[in-house]
């Protein structure tokens, strides 16, 4: 089926055609149209064209309002003040347009594809091999899914790259340590979960750690395992495999806990890029975007100086002939716009790493591989504090385990739920815990600009009031109620009938969908979203308090009309909440 153009740009449409007709000598004029609390929406785009034709701005706009075709969408329309125009749209509109996107076949609520769809590289969730994923790691995820199910959405095709840190010196202690001590990754009757490997890691990590510090002929063997690493020695690559496969385990476990799916082709570590690193430096180096200095590969920037006032370089390969990040950050580039195709490359990394971000994409322009067809943009995200303000830790001062996190957020979620149960098993309660638990904890995170810290407060996360993921859940459960309860009762729109305020209200926030998701895909900004559903589930909960859908009083026609605006109210929250990775149950 087509998608369903919104009232809002229909109603633009029919205002550009109007300023058109009466006004030929405008030009191609916007009328500026916005949502007004005096009207449905207000133009005011006719006091910038009154000064640019030395007019009347109120002569205009009466002119304007004289062209526009009577009845259909426009219910009534003012001049009001120096010229801005109110407009009023008619219930029959309202309901025609959502009854339009009610009956599209393709379960997209009449959304439309993105005309201009490309491929996009998102990077997100990097969590390091043989280390604890901890509090923050979880924004990267959270926002990464959160974008690529959007994106997804709007037609992108979505190439998802999760770029762990498997490389680097430290490989050199454990597998050393590994060789010498190998029943240290063994478990006891066969496969490892998550928990066990993770705990078998770190008894590992402590012990390499603690004896290397202390001991120096065993810091001499750590250090030739780096190079046998580097070298591709076998026996130590399946030995770092192992570290590897361990730590996947791990993930995958606490990503089975965020409710996120991450598959094995979509992880490419830093090791991945290991065999284009050496051309990446020769390329930089004989374009010239790339220059020695004391023996480094460096790139040199104007506008990037230190607190000494001497510039600041990317170092792509240090002088003693190892390679930092930018250049496995720079071969990823390559391989992603290269091999991958990509049109936009997207980085949902820590805002703590925009200077190397700046720094890397600036490079990559000089050396051609981003240009005016192919991008890169940086979705940068605060830090996760604690209730006091500052970081988030544990009362001992260690950063807080991920595990451990989700965990306690299902254990609130479920006591509340328990406390509003009325007809749910125990076995209902417990899943129904972890769908609230695990929604509050990304709702919390995606309801904020991903730009600023926010504050990691369970008690307000899990709670039935204000702005939260349980809050959005509860309107479309009690809307999935009041169908339940319908029995025979059709859902199915009446555009003949008058709407009261809260219906209306609540049809004209539906509608706006569509346009909020192609806003947020642009943008990279999820919050956007979350504020809609939320502002949804508001005047949803305002539409239930004032008009009853099954109560005897009723007329059939007004009670089937009401049951299709919950209905659709229902589907669009559960749309909404899918595209954030949250899960909105039938019952609660």
């Amino acid at each position: 089926m087509a998608s369903v153009n919104s009232l809002a740009s229909t109603l633009q449409q029919q205002l550009v055609d109007a300023l058109t007709a009466a006004l030929p000598e405008a030009g191609a004029a916007d009328p500026l149209l916005r949502r007004s609390d005096r009207a449905d929406f207000q133009a005011n785009g006719i006091l910038a064209l009154a000064k640019k034709l030395k007019g009347n701005p109120r002569e205009l706009a009466s002119q304007v309002t004289a062209a526009i075709p009577a009845g259909g969408l426009i219910k009534e329309i003012e001049v009001s003040g120096p010229g801005f125009l109110n407009v009023t749209l008619s219930d029959r509109a309202i309901i025609e347009t959502l009854a339009a996107r009610d009956a599209d076949d393709e379960g997209r609520l009449g959304v439309p594809y993105n005309s201009a769809a490309g491929t996009t590289v998102i990077d997100y969730a990097q969590p390091n091999v043989a280390k604890e994923m901890h509090v923050g790691h979880l924004r990267s995820a959270v926002i990464g899914d959160a974008m690529a199910h959007i994106l997804e959405f709007t037609g992108e095709t979505v190439v998802r790259r999760h770029h762990i840190g498997d490389w680097g010196t430290q490989f050199g202690m454990l597998i050393q340590y590994l060789i010498e001590h190998p029943g240290e990754l063994a478990h006891e009757g066969g496969a490892a979960d998550g928990e066990a490997a993770m705990s078998s890691l770190n008894r590992l990590y402590k012990a390499s750690r603690a004896l290397f510090d202390s001991d120096e002929e065993f810091k001499a063997r750590s250090r030739d395992r780096v190079v046998a690493l580097q070298a591709g020695d076998e026996e130590t690559l399946s030995m770092w495999q192992r570290f590897v496969d361990e730590s996947k385990i791990y993930f995958y476990s606490v990503f089975n806990k965020l409710d996120m799916e991450i598959r094995d082709t979509d992880i490419v570590g830093e090791s991945g890029y290991n065999d284009m690193l050496a051309e990446t430096c020769r390329l930089l180096e004989e374009s010239g975007v790339a220059v020695r200095s004391e023996g480094a590969l460096c790139v040199f920037f104007d506008d990037i100086k230190g607190t000494d006032g001497e510039p600041v370089p990317l170092i792509v390969q240090k002088s003693n002939g190892g390679f930092g990040y930018a250049a496995t950050d720079l071969s990823a580039i390559r391989d992603r716009v290269q091999n991958l195709k990509a049109n936009t490359l997207l980085y949902v990394v820590d805002a703590r790493q925009a200077l190397h971000f700046k720094m890397v994409f600036e490079t990559a322009r000089r050396a051609g591989w981003l240009n005016e067809d192919v991008k890169a943009a940086h979705l940068a995200f605060g830090t996760v504090l604690g209730k006091d303000g500052k970081p988030f830790k544990t009362r001992e001062g260690e950063t807080v385990r991920l595990a451990d996190l989700l965990d306690e957020a299902i254990d609130r979620a479920s006591a509340v739920v328990r406390e509003k149960a009325q007809d749910l098993t125990d076995e209902e309660i417990t899943e129904r815990g972890t769908q609230v638990g695990i929604g509050a904890v990304k709702y919390a995170d995606l309801s904020t600009s991903a730009a600023r810290d926010y504050k990691f407060d369970l008690d307000q996360m899990v709670s039935l009031t204000g702005d939260t993921s349980v809050y959005i859940q509860y309107a479309h459960a009690r809307s999935r109620s009041i169908k339940r309860k319908a029995g025979e009762l059709k859902s199915q729109p009446h555009p003949e009938l008058e709407l009261a305020p809260a219906e209306r209200a609540l049809g004209l926030h539906l509608d706006q969908f569509g346009e909020i998701v192609a806003e947020v895909a642009a943008a990279y900004e999820p919050h956007k979203l979350a504020s809609y559903l939320y502002q949804l589930s508001s005047l949803f909960t305002t539409f239930y308090d004032q008009c009853p859908v099954l109560k005897p009083e009723v007329p059939g026609d007004v009670a089937e009309n009401r049951l299709f605006l919950s209905d659709l109210t229902a589907r669009t929250l559960h749309q909404g909440m899918e595209l954030l990775g949250i899960r909105t149950p039938e019952r609660l």
